[in-house]
């Protein structure tokens, strides 16, 4: 049995088709984290599975009677191969961004490639988004006081790609639930057509990593030009307004050779007339800082980034 695919430090895929992954620190769920945010896991879907963890801040009032927090659906980054909602640097960000912004935030852990190759990551999304739809009306004491008028979807990487795509099918779908922000951090994009920073930094072996990824999660027979890597090949039917797209801000980091996709990303959808559309740029810092070091300041900065757009809708 040997290695036919590796990520030294996440991942290994084997010649039988087993696949070991590595983790990095994980944080289980509490009750209690310095009377910042409280958190708890969920079964999204017991049969594939599916599970979330929910993250409310603490100051928040459970007697409260205005139903009036805004709700953020958190996809994780990792390739669509690794991540978890589990992993300590996700956990202790997304918990402080609960208290900063003062929002529910729900972390989903979908199935992960090549095990569970795309599309299934953005249908076990997708679905989320139902059941969330679903628990805040009747099952979840946690949503009782959700704003269902104000779901923002968000990620890093291949959350970020997830996010767009999910968002692309609850417009498509016309399910009662409107997306009105959409936040992708870093987001993992491609095609087979090299950008210049990829090419320049072919030789770094950071995009023969993404190659790699891409290989493990695309469908058997795709290349990066299937409509879930290259964008340019899919979005909203032609029958379908982009206007309907919600607002939208997309986080790149000057240090990150996919800082290009995430600019062609807004480019893209100017193109297609989405009339809200921003970037933000952290110079300096790499991809997904925020996940790897969440008590930096650049990471308190993207909380506050966040949670101004958040508050603006």
């Amino acid at each position: 049995m040997s290695i036919v695919a590796e990520s030294p430090g996440f991942i290994q895929v084997f010649s039988n088709g087993a696949v070991k992954r590595f983790s990095p620190p994980t944080a289980a769920p509490s009750l209690s984290n310095n009377n910042k945010y409280k958190s708890k896991d969920v079964i999204i879907d017991p049969s594939k599975p599916i599970t979330a963890r929910i993250f409310l801040p603490q100051h928040h009032s459970s007697q409260s009677q205005s139903k009036s927090i805004p709700i953020l659906v958190y996809f994780h980054g990792g390739g669509f191969c690794i991540g978890s909602t589990t992993w300590l640097g996700y956990h202790t960000f997304l918990g402080n961004l609960s208290s900063t912004a003062g929002i529910i935030v729900l972390s989903v852990d979908y199935r992960l490639a090549p095990e569970n190759k795309l599309p299934i990551p953005y249908e076990d999304c997708f679905a989320a988004l139902q059941w969330l739809a679903a628990a805040a009306s009747n099952t979840e004491p946690w949503l009782q006081d959700a704003d269902l008028s104000r779901i923002f979807l968000s990620g890093d990487s291949a959350g970020g790609n997830i996010a767009h795509h999910v968002t692309v099918k609850a417009i498509e779908t016309n399910i009662n639930i409107r997306v009105k922000g959409l936040l992708p951090i870093h987001p993992y994009f491609g095609s087979e057509a090299r950008t210049e920073l990829e090419m320049e930094e072919a030789s770094a072996g950071e995009v023969a990593m993404n190659d790699m990824f891409w290989k493990l999660s695309l469908p058997e027979g795709s290349d990066r030009d299937y409509y879930g890597c290259n964008i340019e090949k899919a979005g909203l039917p032609e029958t379908t307004e982009w206007g309907l797209f919600p607002a939208v801000v997309v986080f790149v980091a000057g240090l990150d050779f996919l800082r290009e996709r995430g600019v062609m990303y807004v480019e893209f959808l100017k193109k297609k007339g989405v009339r809200n559309v921003s970037l933000v740029d952290a110079e300096g810092e790499s991809h997904v800082f925020h996940a790897w070091n969440p008590d930096s300041t650049a990471s308190f900065l993207l909380q506050n980034q966040i949670s101004s757009f958040i508050q603006s809708l």
